[in-house]
């Protein structure tokens, strides 16, 4: 391995320090993407004339689809993993849309008794991101109305409900020809709450929070049906289910949760993906203790090159800290792919990446709004 290629992908620990009091957003939290991601747009293209192509990147995992960059199918990664790290994944099934909705229940109902799966579930689509479309399944009812809700001849993931209350995004980053990879980044995900007073009604009490009353147009439009209501004192009110920032799930930097024994675990894991080298892993776990262990934790999706390492969206990090965070990885994303170019793996050509971008983006604008 040349000294270049492992200078692009050294672990920083610099960047993930949190060096702010606790604040209920950052400044820059909520910036429109083509404003946050405008510095990150320059060094792929500072990137892509040092190592000869703009597509590099997608070469990272060169048994997913454009290296999971855009348009890949989260069953077909999840298919991948290998021998007894299959253990670690929540038991899921899949199936297609029917041009008939009334197949559709039936049809899941045959899934999801050959997967040995039961309620509670979580329905999501195959392709897609940022948590749209992903909706809590309890029972044949809510099962009828996920699939209702979604278009025809569109892949949909039902997988097995992990009751843990923890959720965590870990990402991966291994270089090819090295015996072990490493945890960049840990981020720690958790639900927004209020809390009711018997008084004020359920909208009342999201503008009222220190963080949700900053940002209500996350909650508003999917809580319209209850914004009248009025807790119980007391009452928690969850007010998304999805961990994801975009949809109102708040982060925090866990990256002092990063052990070594959760380090080979997650080693492992991915080793089990057949070319697998760089991309995050979403889990839901019992605790803290339990995940710094490397134990009770599941996997609910295995993301490549188009996931970032989302602790920079904790409300204490700074921006240039988010900055060299991003900066890290997509470099690394890029020497990972040229050492795999080396290797005689190929990105994808412009044609195919933009088919790919295109299906996933008119998909994404047809799945129904997320839980």
């Amino acid at each position: 391995m040349d000294a270049a290629l492992r200078e692009a992908t050294r672990p920083r620990a610099f960047w993930w320090l949190r060096v702010r009091p606790s604040q209920p957003l950052s400044f820059f939290e909520f910036w429109p993407s083509w404003l946050f991601y405008a510095p990150v747009a320059l060094q792929w293209i500072a990137l892509s004339l040092r190592y000869g192509s703009p597509l590099l990147l997608t070469a990272a995992n060169p048994r997913i689809a454009a290296g999971g960059l855009c348009g890949e199918s989260k069953t077909s990664i999840l298919d991948q993993v290998e021998g007894e790290a299959r253990g670690w994944i929540a038991p899921y099934t899949s199936l297609v849309t029917d041009a008939d909705p009334a197949r559709d229940l039936p049809a899941a109902e045959s899934a999801l008794e050959r997967a040995g799966l039961s309620y509670p579930l979580v329905g999501k689509p195959d392709i897609g991101c940022n948590g749209t479309g992903v909706r809590m399944i309890r029972d044949r009812a809510s099962l009828a109305r996920f699939l209702a809700d979604y278009p025809r001849g569109v892949g949909v993931i039902l997988q097995e409900f992990v009751p843990y209350e923890g959720e965590a995004g870990l990402f991966y980053v291994r270089l090819p020809g090295e015996s072990t990879g490493r945890v960049t980044s840990l981020t720690l995900k958790s639900a927004p709450v209020v809390i009711g007073d018997g008084r004020s009604t359920l909208e009342e009490l999201i503008r009222k929070d220190p963080r949700a009353g900053l940002v209500p147009h996350l909650y508003l439009p999917r809580l319209a049906g209850r914004l009248a209501d009025v807790p119980a004192t007391g009452e928690a009110v969850r007010l998304v289910f999805v961990g994801n920032h975009c949809k109102g799930s708040t982060f925090r930097n866990g990256a002092g949760e990063i052990t070594a024994a959760l380090t080979q675990v997650v080693d492992s894991i991915a080793r089990a993906i057949p070319e697998f080298h760089f991309g995050r892993i979403d889990v839901r776990y019992a605790s803290l203790a339990e995940l710094r262990r490397g134990r009770s934790f599941r996997i609910i999706e295995i993301n490549g090159a188009g996931s970032e390492a989302t602790h920079i969206w904790d409300p204490s990090t700074r921006l240039t800290d988010a900055y060299a965070a991003q900066f890290f990885h997509y470099h690394a994303a890029f020497a990972i792919g040229r050492a795999n170019r080396a290797r005689g793996h190929r990105p994808p050509g412009i044609r195919e990446l933009l088919r790919l971008w295109r299906r996933q983006k008119e998909l994404m604008a047809s799945y129904p709004m997320n839980d």
